[in-house]
């Protein structure tokens, strides 16, 4: 009976090792999916302020928390299961999902830049978000939620393909890991880089000295910070879209532009002590460029486009109904009044004096 039970703490013994051992190849390989996607992490990171800049200061963490849930609820509930299911049973069909969403940032951020550049967006940008109501804030945390779907995806999809050699159960485990502190990592962050003025002006008023400076510093600084984090999360956008199209034109069988890029990156990458920066930075550049240029074109079919049509239509109808309602203004003169033969009678404006 000794013997037996001796016998049966051994097995357990032995099962909890190898739990353990499982337990940290799952962490270990999470760590190595997450640091592969670490590039698209600094780009959500980045992202993100922009969407809470103009909001007042008590509602700018109630909105990273719900964008954080719906960060969670994209990876958890959506990207999760379909990149697994994809991953066994349709793997191809990974690389043109990812494209959609690489154009839908190029996008995104191709029309940031034609709004400041047309100055379409310029009456929304002087009013502060604040001011425009429940409504603006819903739209803001739809905006940043559907944006962090892409990104997410990337992350994940980035993530899976580093653990694809894992059984199944194994890489549902590891992608549930990464998908937890991945957000917990970017949000949290993000709260951070936003309260930053607070903590600033609380040591400004709490401490003295060396201390107080800094935090008046920070108060001083974070206006900028945020408006500069702003316009890197633009670029994000950009280089993050370019670089899912370049990789996947060329995984579909379209080398060429990846080709380039490659070998641009070649040609600085034996600069002595900054050689590695510099194919890194010839990488980026590229891959904006590239989603510039997919961006610029969605945004011609999507605004300019469209906007030319009803320009043009808008020009002949107003010429047509001018004449047309002039005449018969002058037509239909009230036989009442005996001075208004030809004469439009006087405008009444709801809000002011008659217009003449």
């Amino acid at each position: 009976m000794a013997g037996g039970l001796a016998a049966l703490l051994d097995d357990i013994a032995a099962l909890a090792k190898l739990a353990a051992a499982s337990v940290d190849d799952i962490g270990a390989a999470a760590g190595r999916a997450s640091a592969k996607a670490a590039g698209v992490v600094i780009d959500d990171t980045a992202v993100t302020p922009r969407y809470v800049h103009g909001f007042t200061a008590n509602r700018e963490l109630p909105i990273i928390k719900r964008i954080a849930i719906g960060s969670l609820r994209n990876k958890l509930l959506f990207i999760l299961p379909a990149a697994l299911l994809l991953s066994q049973f349709l793997p191809w069909l990974l690389t043109p999902i990812l494209m959609v969403g690489g154009t839908y940032l190029a996008f995104e951020g191709a029309e940031k830049i034609y709004e400041l550049v047309t100055g379409h967006s310029k009456e929304h940008r002087e009013v502060p978000a604040a001011a425009r109501g429940a409504d603006q804030e819903k739209a803001m945390v739809s905006g940043a939620i559907r944006t962090d779907f892409i990104l997410s995806a990337e992350i994940m999809v980035i993530s899976l393909n580093e653990v694809a050699d894992e059984p199944f159960a194994s890489r549902a485990v590891i992608l549930v890991v990464v998908a937890l502190g991945i957000t917990a990592l970017v949000y949290g962050v993000v709260a951070l880089i936003v309260k930053m003025d607070d903590i600033g002006l609380h040591l400004a008023t709490t401490r003295s000295g060396a201390v107080a400076r800094l935090g008046r510093l920070l108060v001083a600084a974070m206006p900028k910070v945020l408006a500069v984090l702003s316009t890197v999360g633009i670029a994000a956008m950009l280089w993050v879209g370019g670089h899912i199209l370049l990789v996947g034109v060329d995984e579909l069988g379209w080398h060429a532009p990846y080709e380039l890029v490659h070998h641009m990156e070649e040609g600085v990458a034996g600069v002595a002590g900054i050689g590695g920066f510099l194919a890194w930075s010839v990488n980026t550049l590229a891959s904006a460029l590239f989603g510039l240029v997919v961006g610029a074109l969605v945004v011609a079919v999507m605004h300019v486009v469209p906007r030319r049509g009803t320009k043009h239509d808008a020009g002949h109808g107003s010429a047509h109904d001018a004449g047309h309602d002039a005449g018969h203004d002058v037509g239909r003169a009230a036989p009442h009044d005996p001075g208004a033969r030809g004469t439009q009678p006087v405008a009444e404006h709801e809000d002011g004096p008659p217009l003449r």
